[in-house]
């Protein structure tokens, strides 16, 4: 008996009419011999994901994607073009997996429209303070209403540290698999709807923004009465039983850490005393005698698992994907670094680089990755991220995805991001220096008469003593000053050539070593926050791995231009007005009146004397741009939509922004101005939304 090959192939679906079916036909009978479609498997509703098993004897196979009639599979459209191949003969490749390139049918490609929101800033009736994984479903029946397929949201693990506002900052996770007890809908785990709960409920729903803090102490709080109560009736339930069973990896030593945080008073495990070191034995032997807490932390994580759950479920049967976000960091006091100190450099400190957000770089406080020692078991624990992920979402965002190509790491001593250097990368040794003309004996252009150490030309590596990075923007520098014109134009050629040639091939290898096989273990739309200081390999990189780049109007991928047009952008892109990190269209319009002089009179085609304001005309043209841009999505912060409407707004859009990078400690607590209920009830605007969607094509 031959073996069989299994051949999974991902590509983007196209538009649809009804009675039609997306499929595959080709030149062996698994693919229906070119007579009859076969169909997708196991489809989002924005890439279809064919699986076929075909004979180990076959060395390669044509193929084609055809549009085919959804009852008999009779092929109804051709793919044009030359038939599609793929190499089979490879004897040891028992699995191929392949994302192909969208289909080349006389139809246009699936392009979608979605919002992002931050779950933490919904507001419903039914919300207690805070957007709950709930209220997504409102939010889902919104998206249907106006004809959008997309809701993305930001990171929604827990981030549970101090119990104090500076645990909203949502991407340094104590944990990559634990949900945020926040998230939670409190009736639907047991908590009584009674007079106490409705009159907290009124009182905190009422804010015009999320208090975090009182928030999650009286949700805590009522989590613990409502475990007292059912909590050993709901051990007993089957459900239940499952999900200690298919998570108990990563859920009891989540369980223990929060208990032992919770004993000692901080998240940082090195002031356990006994339990600093992570030891499975002991902890084990601590969980026997602190059962009880143990147990509640497994009941908070489980109602979270199946109210997530079930908001995918609606989602689906509503046509609309969820696309989360995947930090590029998690906290060193997190589960993930107590258990696994050695895939973390924890004398170092993940950032970024001078950029349009902040001059002096960012200082994220998170631990690098030992990319070296994640190799080893073939990344499995990222592998699990991805998975778990999986189990939520149909498409995620990888925050800072450079950080796969190189990541800006900061020494811990350093509060600054401008004394990072990029790793992995290749810096100079002293004697290539000293032939470039800086002689760094006796530390001169390495050492800093400021007091913040940062008046220096060149950095060392603290992973490879004796080898050096020219510091970024070390041009501003009282040292740079001072040399004379020679040194100075070496000091540009050198700092240029480092930053943006001298690592093109070695950060793609960098890339290429990685991802892909982060990629086989999802079968997830993947998209990348590429912004920032952007090396060639990157885009190339992306298209090479169908991931899809971000695409933002005021921040170009080309040096060449101001602003970027929508119309120009590529179709494997997400393009959007703005993020969490930048002013929404109306605030923005006032960050710099001459740059948005510029686009008024560049982008928009505006007439006569500048708008004080971001009138509603004007951000409806923006969108109307992204719209009909040919990027595969067009997801827009929910502050961009209601700015089209002079009504709804918010009336300071000063307070619409969700983050500011340039601040380290940011309070993370921006809410919808009003209920989603209300957004639902506005016929009149959410016809207009549909009709410009509906026109775009989307």
């Amino acid at each position: 008996m031959k073996s069989k090959k299994l051949i999974t192939i991902n590509t983007p679906k196209i538009r649809l009419n009804e009675g039609e079916v997306f499929g595959i036909t080709g030149n062996c009978k698994e693919l229906g011999d070119w007579k009859k479609a076969v169909i997708a498997a196991g489809s989002n509703a924005t890439y279809a994901n064919f699986k076929i098993k075909i004979s180990g004897s076959i060395k390669s196979i044509e193929y084609k994607f055809v549009i085919a009639d959804t009852s008999t599979k009779d092929i109804l459209v051709w793919e044009d073009g030359w038939n599609r191949t793929l190499d089979c003969s490879a004897e040891n490749e028992e699995e191929i997996k392949i994302t192909a390139t969208a289909a080349k049918l006389p139809r246009q490609p699936m392009k979608a429209a979605g919002t992002a929101i931050p779950v933490f800033s919904l507001r419903t009736e039914d919300s207690f303070g805070i957007g709950e994984f709930h209220d997504l479903k409102k939010m889902i029946d919104w998206a249907e209403k106006t004809g959008q397929a997309v809701i993305q949201i930001l990171p929604i693990n827990d981030t549970t540290m101090t119990g104090t506002w500076e645990d909203s900052y949502p991407y340094s996770a104590n944990s990559i698999f634990a949900l945020h007890p926040q998230f939670i809908s409190l009736t639907a785990a047991g908590v009584k709807k009674d007079k106490e709960y409705k009159t907290l409920q009124k009182e905190l729903n009422s804010l015009p923004q999320v208090d975090y803090e009182r928030v999650n102490k009286e949700k805590t709080r009522l989590l613990r009465k409502a475990f007292a109560e059912a909590g050993e009736k709901t051990s007993t339930s089957e459900g239940y039983k499952k999900f200690i069973s298919d998570n108990s990896h990563w859920l009891i030593p989540y369980a223990a850490f929060c208990t032992l945080r919770d004993q000692y008073g901080t998240a940082d495990f090195q002031k356990w005393k006994g339990y600093a070191v992570y030891d499975e034995n002991k902890i084990k032997k601590y969980c026997k005698t602190h059962q009880d807490d143990i147990d509640f932390h497994c009941f908070v994580q489980y109602h979270l698992h199946i109210q997530l759950s079930d908001i995918r479920r609606y989602a689906h049967r509503h046509g609309v994907i969820l696309k989360g976000d995947l930090p590029i960091g998690i906290s060193r006091t997190s589960v993930d670094a107590w258990i696994y100190p050695e895939l973390f450099h924890l004398d170092s400190q993940a950032g970024a680089p001078p950029d349009a957000f902040s001059a002096d770089g960012q200082n994220w406080g998170l631990p690098t990755y030992n990319w070296e020692k994640m190799a080893e078991d073939g990344f499995s624990w990222w592998k699990a991220r991805f998975r778990k992920m999986a189990e939520y979402f149909d498409a995620f965002r990888i925050d800072h995805i450079l950080g796969f190509f190189r990541i800006w790491e900061i020494p811990l001593e350093y509060k600054s991001g401008i004394m990072g250097h990029f790793s992995p990368a290749m810096p100079y040794s002293a004697d290539e220096l000293r032939n470039f003309g800086f002689d760094i004996s006796g530390g001169r252009y390495i050492t800093s008469g400021a007091p913040d150490g940062t008046d220096v030309l060149f950095v060392e590596d603290p992973h490879k003593k004796g080898y050096y990075h020219p510091r970024i923007a070390a041009q501003f520098t009282r040292t740079f000053a001072e040399l004379d014109e020679w040194h100075k134009h070496e000091f540009n050629r050198i700092h240029d050539d480092f930053f943006y040639r001298r690592h093109t091939q070695f950060w793609k290898e960098s890339a290429m070593h990685k991802l892909p096989q982060l990629l086989a273990a999802t079968q997830m739309i993947i998209c990348g926050e590429d912004l920032g200081m952007i090396p060639d390999c990157v885009p190339e990189t992306m298209n090479e791995l169908q991931i899809l780049s971000l695409e933002i109007q005021r921040m170009p991928k080309s040096v060449h231009e101001t602003f970027a047009h929508p119309a120009n952008y590529p179709y494997t892109s997400v393009c959007t007005t703005s993020t969490h990190d930048m002013n929404p269209i109306r605030a923005w319009w006032n960050e710099d009146r001459e740059l948005s002089r510029r686009f008024y009179y560049e982008m928009i085609g505006g007439q006569g004397e500048m708008p004080s304001d971001c009138e509603p005309w004007i951000c409806r043209r923006i969108i109307e741009q992204h719209l009909y841009s040919p990027a595969m999505f067009t997801i827009l912060p929910l502050q961009d939509w209601l700015s089209i409407d002079g009504k709804l707004r918010f009336e300071n859009p000063e307070q619409e922004r969700i983050n500011i990078p340039a601040i380290p400690k940011h309070y993370w607590r921006y809410r919808m101005h009003l209920t989603i209920e209300q957004l639902l009830a506005e016929d009149a605007f959410n016809e207009d939304l549909l009709g410009l969607i509906r026109n775009s094509g989307r």
